[in-house]
């Protein structure tokens, strides 16, 4: 009998596999992430619990040199990143202010925009790329080297032993170094505009205190909680879940500040929405720059 008949089949067969290996692949990308997922809140849920055992705020030397590491050392690059930031803003500001004759209210503004915003998001950031990715890399060549695997089979619980100290450290830093980054950029934009443009001090400095309230310092500070948290908790998971060799302990730190940008990001979109809501049921109206 003659195989003829069946020699397309290979070609019909490869054209039907092609979509039907795309679904494939986009299912499984499905379930690896949501099992990631679920392995990732299992993994917040067990620091959350390692953060209230009292043993943990008793490990001094591990938590003070997380904070050292993390926020005294990264004064200087946050400040310094700061103080641009504010200093940009009023170069930018400034001549659109001018033109409508209001430039002594782009304090208002600008300060507005760093301690509710800016200053909150750019130091997370900061502490994301410089801080974030130190903890994936450590704890990834910890994962590698299976030093991991060795305190567990001593009896060790990693997760409160090394994960707890650095979450903590960047949930303490993160707010500190934020009022580092609003001082920093609220200094910079004075002597840009006022300096600089020769604005009229005083009404600068009045129109910030009237558009500036003690809930907006709140909120950016709120947010600053939220996003150390958020930067502490993926550094660390990524760490713990990187794949051996040299290679995953790379791809690890950069999937890490990437989805750390990521979630603070959106963490930023949602408090500006929820928080911007509970200001205005308070105050009963808007508070304008313009008024």
């Amino acid at each position: 009998m003659s195989d003829a008949p069946n020699q397309p089949m290979p070609a019909i067969a490869s054209w039907l596999l092609t979509p039907l290996s795309y679904l494939v692949l986009l299912g499984r990308a499905i379930i690896f992430r949501v099992a990631g997922f679920g392995q990732f809140t299992r993994f917040a849920g067990a620091c959350v619990r390692g953060m209230f055992d009292g043993r943990a705020w008793f490990r001094r030397e591990r938590l003070l040199r997380q904070l050292y590491q993390g926020g005294t050392a990264s004064i200087p690059v946050v400040a310094i990143t700061g103080g641009f930031i504010g200093m940009i803003l009023a170069f930018e500001g400034y001549r659109q202010f001018q033109a409508i004759g209001q430039e002594a209210r782009l304090g208002g503004v600008i300060n507005i925009s760093i301690v509710k915003q800016i200053g909150p998001v750019l130091a997370a950031v900061m502490i994301a790329g410089r801080v974030g990715c130190s903890l994936t890399a450590e704890l990834g060549t910890m994962r590698v080297t299976e030093q991991l695997d060795a305190m567990r089979a001593m009896g060790s619980d990693p997760v409160r032993v090394l994960v707890v100290p650095r979450f903590l450290a960047c949930l303490l830093v993160t707010p500190a170094l934020t009022i580092a980054s609003n001082l920093c950029g609220i200094v910079g934009g004075f002597l840009i505009t006022t300096q600089f443009y020769k604005a009229d001090v005083a009404l600068y400095w009045r129109y910030s205190e009237q558009f500036v309230g003690t809930f907006d310092i709140f909120s950016g500070l709120l947010k600053s909680v939220f996003f150390g948290g958020s930067i502490g908790l993926i550094a660390c998971w990524k760490g713990f879940s990187c794949k051996a060799g040299a290679e995953g302990v790379g791809e690890a730190t950069t999937d890490s500040f990437v989805t750390s940008f990521v979630a603070i990001i959106l963490e930023s979109l949602v408090l500006a929405k929820v928080l911007n809501d509970i200001d205005y049921a308070i105050s009963g109206g808007i508070t304008s720059v313009f008024r």
